[in-house]
């Protein structure tokens, strides 16, 4: 059966290389778990959609059933499900987030 809200989300995943699922907007974002996400990828100067859930509860509710993951922040790269706030940290400190996105072939600023 066909779920509309899983559709536009999987249009979003399909059409930008880089999608985050979160509170608020990359200039705006309203809630520190999303500001940081926000801050790491602006800081490797990954270019990504910002999809504020409170702007839409179907998105909100719709996420979270489509990965199976109960929290907002989500980062997807490629379509691929990377994690919430402190899975992107760890990752970031560790180089795994550098990693990934030269395997996807994601364009970003090498760490400095």
């Amino acid at each position: 059966m066909s779920n509309p809200t899983f559709d536009r989300i999987q249009a979003d995943l399909t059409e930008n290389p880089v999608v985050l699922f979160m509170k608020g907007t990359p200039v705006f974002p309203q809630c520190g778990f999303s500001a940081r996400v926000v801050q790491i990828l602006s800081h490797m100067g990954v270019p990504f959609k910002g999809v504020n859930v409170l702007e839409d509860m179907e998105i909100r509710e719709g996420i979270k059933a489509f990965t199976n993951w109960p929290t907002i922040p989500q980062l997807y790269v490629k379509g691929e499900f990377v994690g919430g706030c402190d899975i992107v940290m760890e990752m970031f400190q560790s180089g795994e987030l550098a990693n990934l996105l030269n395997e996807k072939g994601v364009p970003h600023k090498a760490e400095a």
